[in-house]
């Protein structure tokens, strides 16, 4: 199916599916998403283009648009806060390591309870004579339970040759570090290097500072040796590009964010088959332009948004109040007016049952009085009968985040994370997230009682 088809029908299918009423849903996969209560919590750190002393901090409950929480959240006593990682320790506390200068040994640490408001720890020196440059640190947690910092390390007169170490802390206070071991097989000349362990291989993606590509390499151990297995433009990220960042999304995929310095815009694409193929970048919204070097970290929190489920509801437009999502004669998704002096058959229509999602019981299907799922399909919303097979369980499943008024919902696509079904021209379809207030109205839905 044409791809443009299937992003719109992703955004469009869950907002028809909750108006669906009365039908008993098909058997649920295992859920990935958080469950009912709580939410996942994307926390973006990241300096600025317009200050790299100063660190910025936001977050998003789709990995796709974030909200600034504080800016600046935190400046160190003394030089620079470039390339800020976050991560959050087994105390309780957030932590961050940056870079503190363009020249020297050291990275810096500091500490908080609650992401935005950050204390100055220490500044920690690399004990290796003749650094030159100390660049772009890194948290790694291993499955072991250890926490490393993954550095980029140079005695070179220019900003080349840079090698990648490790240092592991030998104390749970995170203030003594073990002796730092080189990466055997990064570098020399290759930064930004970003370490995510899938099962009991550890991928690495660091940047080459000759060609300015990210490059992919695997290892079966921490420290290597590592197997260069994609180099150039291996997975159309482009050149003059760094600071690689890795996130796993709910539905399973990996995410990539990454700094494309040179023509000044923060990218990220999305993965489902093991690193080996991705999306085509798309720029943050809001944030591309702006952040430099951002780190992300994923967490479950309480909150989130509800839905009933086994319940008929109807989905009403925020922006257009007397218009509600219904399914069309041509078994597409529109929004209308419906009215008490509406037919028997257009209050039906915009009456869908809602249940937990085909593909995530967490999230939500929504199916109409024939049996037809909301489902996308090249990114228009429409209602077909189920086929049984993952692709449409997929495409009729999408998530509840919070919309854009108070008790509104927005409904994002399972297989599409960062396409929300909303209407244009009154059509409904799947969009990329847009920062602005008219998608974000566009987007949203109040959920109601039934019209039949």
């Amino acid at each position: 199916m044409n791809r443009t088809v299937r992003k719109l029908l992703a955004l469009l299918s869950p907002l028809l599916l909750v108006l669906l009423g009365g039908a008993v849903f098909e058997g649920t996969a295992s859920a990935a998403a958080p469950p009912a209560g709580q939410a996942t919590r994307y926390t973006m750190t990241a300096f600025t283009n317009s200050s790299e002393s100063n660190l910025y901090v936001y977050d998003s409950p789709d990995a796709t648009g974030f909200t600034l929480q504080k800016g600046p959240a935190y400046s160190p006593p003394s030089g620079l806060i470039r390339d800020p990682s976050i991560f959050k320790h087994t105390d309780g506390y957030y932590y961050l390591t940056y870079t503190t200068n363009w020249t020297g040994n050291t990275i810096g640490f500091a500490r908080s309870t609650d992401r935005v408001n950050w204390t100055f720890l220490y500044n920690y020196t690399i004990p290796i004579s003749g650094l030159t440059r100390t660049w772009a640190p890194e948290w790694f947690i291993d499955t072991d339970g250890s926490v490393n910092v993954i550095v980029s390390l140079t005695a070179a007169s220019t900003a080349t040759h840079f090698t990648a170490y490790k240092i592991t802390a030998t104390n749970a206070a995170l203030t003594t570090w073990s002796a730092p071991t080189q990466l055997s097989g990064i570098g020399p000349n290759y930064i930004d290097t970003f370490i995510v362990k899938v099962g009991s291989t550890y991928h690495a993606f660091t940047k080459n500072e000759t060609t300015k590509y990210i490059e992919y390499a695997t290892a079966s151990s921490l420290t290597g040796p590592y197997t260069l297995r994609k180099t150039g433009d291996w997975a159309g990220f482009g050149d003059w590009v760094e600071g690689p960042a890795l996130v796993q999304l709910d539905n399973g995929g990996w995410r990539i964010y990454y700094d494309g310095y040179r023509a000044g815009k923060y990218w990220y694409s999305d993965s489902y088959d093991n690193f080996a193929t991705w999306s085509a970048p798309t720029e943050v919204p809001g944030l591309s332009g702006f952040i430099r070097h951002a780190t992300v970290l994923k967490e479950t929190v309480p909150g989130g948004v509800t839905l009933p489920t086994n319940a008929a509801r109807s989905l009403r437009s925020v922006n257009y109040p007397d218009r509600y999502a219904v399914v069309r004669s041509d078994s597409l998704g529109y929004i209308d007016p419906v009215s008490t002096s509406s037919s028997t058959a257009v209050k039906q229509s915009a009456t869908f049952t809602v249940g937990p999602g085909l593909a995530d019981a967490n999230c939500y299907s929504f199916r109409d009085s024939s049996g037809r799922y909301l489902r996308h399909w090249d990114f228009r919303v429409r209602f077909d009968s189920s086929n049984g097979t993952d692709t449409f369980k997929k495409d009729a499943t999408y998530c509840a985040r919070p919309g854009s008024a108070s008790g509104s919902v927005r409904l994002e696509s399972y297989n599409y994370p960062g396409r929300y079904i909303r209407h244009y021209n009154y059509a409904l379809r799947v969009d990329p997230y847009q920062n602005t207030d008219t998608f974000r109205a566009d987007s949203s839905f109040t959920v109601v009682s039934p019209w039949a």
